[in-house]
C-alpha cells in the first residue's frame, strides 16, 4: 500500500551549521522540506486533528531543536529532523531536504536529501506528542 504524504515545504530555519567554529558562531538560514509518509485514511474520514500527524507540532519541534543545537554538517541536521518526524509512530517514512544558501561560491546553494524509515533504532512516541 502506498502511503499518503504530509509535506512542510521550504521551511526557513535559523541554525548554527558549518564545519568551522566561525561558521557556527552565528545562526545561518537553511531551507528545508520535510515529507512525512503516513496512512491518513482515518483523519480523512474523521476530520479530527487527533487522527493525523500534527504538522504544526512537527514544525515547532524542528524550529526549536535546530535553533538550540549546533551542527557541523547539514547531513547531521537532516538526520536530526528525520528523527523528530519519526518520533510520531504514524510517520512510517520521512524525506528531509536541506539547502544551505550561499555555502558555495558561484552556486545558489548546497543541498542534502535523506530518506529514513520507521525502525526499532528510533525512539517513538505512540501517536506523537502535541506541541503548542
Amino acid at each position: 500500500m502506498e502511503l499518503d504524504k504530509l509535506r512542510i515545504r521550504e521551511l526557513r530555519v535559523r541554525g548554527r551549521v558549518g564545519v568551522t567554529a566561525g561558521e557556527r558562531r552565528l545562526p545561518q538560514e537553511v531551507v528545508m522540506t520535510v515529507t512525512m509518509h503516513a496512512d491518513l485514511a482515518r483523519s480523512c474520514r474523521s476530520d479530527a486533528l487527533r487522527d493525523t500527524v500534527d504538522y504544526k507540532a512537527v514544525k515547532k519541534a524542528i524550529l526549536a531543536g535546530c535553533e538550540a543545537k549546533s551542527f557541523k554538517l547539514i547531513e547531521r541536521m537532516a538526520q536530526y529532523v528525520a528523527e523528530l518526524a519519526l518520533s510520531d509512530s504514524r510517520v512510517q517514512r520521512v524525506d528531509v531536504k536541506i539547502e544551505k544558501p550561499g555555502a558555495l561560491r558561484f552556486a545558489r546553494s548546497s543541498e542534502v536529501e535523506i530518506s529514513r524509515e520507521q525502525n526499532s533504532g528510533v525512539r517513538r512516541r505512540k501517536g506523537g506528542d502535541r506541541h503548542e
